[in-house]
């Protein structure tokens, strides 16, 4: 009854799969019915041949005198006629109808790759990237091939199906029905071990993107495994990864050789049913010899389909895994959106106002801020300080709606930011972090990411104005210096000034400065820190600082802890409050001296 139950949700669930996955084929409804007609074409060809050799058979039979050589040669050619249209069909399902199959799954990845870049942080936070790439690549691979042949087997099927069934029962209708009525217990075998191989393959997918994601974890922080002679852990951890992959794929090979193993039981048990009944219906005369030849050939036919059929159930198995994970992220919540009525913004000042806010994660639920009343001027640097997860970065990251408040809102020119669309908003705010990200590419074009389009002057003089220019031109190619994979061939310091000169280029009105300098040594330190002094002039910025030396000149300093907003002013007035700020900045200082 479970086992019932089950399979009824499973195949609710599968319905539902189905119909949303239809509306892909919109764009090749025409491809498709033509690829439909070329499979009918190539079905009827093959149905046709049993016929034109009982034909042959009994005229051979009955009276062979009426059997010429004029005859024989008009046979040959029709079947010659119909193998040439077989073979121009079955060009057309094996190319254009797999091209269709293609384009359906480009046009899913590019949903897929768009909808990704409508999700906000909070999703990044909590999914594994092996994860998202598994489905983007590997599982829309079996999408193709089931977009493709999914209709047309099951087309094909049902021709071969029912016409092999009305041709028998116009030969011998009691042996039909006795060698049909094994088809239902076929299926109904074949169902159960479906059920159990889509499991399978759901679990192979979970794993596979488990293994890529514990490898793209592994290669790239290659540099601190080997620092820590760690490689024999890292491939540990990996076959590990590996054999549950192994296990899982074992099982399903299994469940996989009962379905094989079932289906040719099945298939043996149809052709002795032939055999047998079929020779005792002969000798009462129930059927003619050269019919039981044709039965024979047809009830191959029949076998050949529904094993066809019965076997693209492992192929339709895993497109619908594929096409489930598809839907798993599609139907991610795209929680920061563009509201109704949302419009562009232009910022003229650089106000920004926080009006009682407070937020905590979705995920576990943790208050960060809490009633966070700020109002920062046009031109004004803010400095932010405090001890780890008081809510520094938190708070930067709600200007731009990386993450939405949980009460209270933001003002930016005396525009709620909910009200605004993000393209526009993001778009004039400037970051540049602490892990600086760069492309795989050249120089030249991660500048350029600040302002795509923008030209090899405006490029060089970004460059100048970050204090990179110089050792730049000091590269191997200049501007056209490949980085690597993230920047791997450049030091911390180059990579933060041309960060900064991506910021530069872009130009915005509001700069948010995440902890950019604490990673540096001293020398890069001053560097950098003198490129971003002159980044903040004239705009709004938001100063996230670990060392706290950077910040004497900010307009102000917030102290910002688990509290919320607990001090505020300038580093003058805070040290003579001998409070919160005091202790860190003093402890910080003896921390420097010690180090120098």
């Amino acid at each position: 009854m479970g086992f019932i139950v089950a399979g009824e949700k499973k195949e609710k669930r599968q319905k539902g799969l189905v119909r949303r996955f239809l509306p892909y084929f919109k764009h090749y409804k025409w491809i498709l019915v033509f690829d439909l007609f070329c499979a009918a074409l190539t079905t009827v060809c093959e149905l046709v041949l049993p016929l034109l050799v009982r034909f042959v058979t009994n005229m051979g039979i009955d009276d062979l005198a009426s059997l010429t050589v004029e005859l024989v040669l008009k046979i040959g050619a029709l079947y010659l006629f119909l193998r040439v249209v077989d073979a121009a069909a079955d060009f057309f399902r094996a190319s254009v109808g797999h091209i269709m199959g293609s384009k359906i799954e480009r046009d899913m990845r590019s949903d897929l790759f768009a909808h990704l870049q409508k999700l906000s942080f909070n999703y990044f936070d909590n999914t594994k990237v092996g994860q998202i790439m598994s489905r983007i690549t590997s599982d829309l691979f079996d999408v193709t091939e089931f977009a493709h042949h999914g209709p047309e087997e099951i087309f094909i099927a049902g021709i071969k199906i029912i016409g092999s069934f009305v041709i028998l029962c116009g030969v011998n209708v009691w042996l039909t029905l006795i060698v049909f009525s094994v088809v239902p217990f076929m299926l109904l075998v074949a169902a159960y071990f479906n059920l159990k191989m889509r499991e399978q393959f759901r679990r192979q997918r979970v794993q596979i993107g488990e293994i890529n994601a514990q490898v793209e974890d592994s290669l790239l922080g290659v540099r601190v495994v080997k620092s820590f002679a760690n490689e024999a852990l890292e491939t540990e951890k990996f076959e590990h990864g590996n054999e549950t992959f192994l296990d899982i794929k074992k099982k399903s090979y299994y469940f996989m050789g009962g379905f094989e193993a079932s289906n040719r039981m099945f298939d043996g048990l149809m052709n002795l049913l032939v055999l047998v009944v079929g020779a005792i219906f002969m000798m009462n005369g129930g059927i003619r010899p050269a019919d039981l030849v044709a039965y024979m050939m047809y009830v191959n036919t029949l076998i050949a389909s529904v094993r066809q059929l019965v076997q693209f159930a492992e192929q339709f198995q895993r497109g619908m895994t594929g096409i489930e994970r598809f839907f798993q992220i599609m139907d991610a919540d795209v929680d920061i959106f563009d509201e109704e009525g949302s419009k562009p913004i232009e910022i003229k000042k650089g106000n920004v106002t926080f009006e009682n806010v407070s937020f905590r994660y979705a995920d576990d639920g943790k208050q960060v801020l809490s009633h966070i009343n700020l109002e920062v001027k046009p031109g004004e640097n803010v400095a932010l300080v405090g001890p780890s997860g008081g809510g520094k970065t938190t708070l930067c990251n709600l200007i731009p709606r990386f993450y939405d408040v949980t009460h209270g809102k933001i003002l930016v020119d005396g525009q709620d930011i909910r009200n605004v669309t993000l393209n526009s908003l993001r778009s004039q705010i400037g970051f540049v972090q602490q892990d600086v990200y760069l492309f795989s590419g050249t120089v030249f074009q991660n500048i350029e990411y600040g302002k795509p389009g923008a030209s090899r002057e405006e490029v060089i003089e970004a460059a100048k104005q970050a204090g990179a220019h110089e050792f730049i031109l000091g590269l191997l190619n200049g501007y056209d210096t490949y980085v690597g994979e993230r920047g791997v061939k450049l030091s911390g310091g180059q990579k933060q000034r041309i960060s900064i000169a991506r910021a530069f280029l872009k130009n915005p009105p509001i700069m948010i400065l995440d902890e950019a300098t604490s990673a540096l040594d001293n020398e890069s330190e001053k560097i950098v820190q003198a490129s971003l002094e002159k980044l903040s002039k004239g705009r709004t910025t938001f100063t996230i600082a670990h060392r706290l030396t950077t910040i004497k000149n900010a307009s102000v300093i917030l102290v910002l802890t688990h509290k919320g907003i607990e001090e505020k002013g300038t580093h003058e007035e805070l040290m003579k409050k001998k409070g919160v700020y005091y202790h860190l900045y003093s402890s910080y200082a003896d921390d420097a001296t010690l180090n120098a």
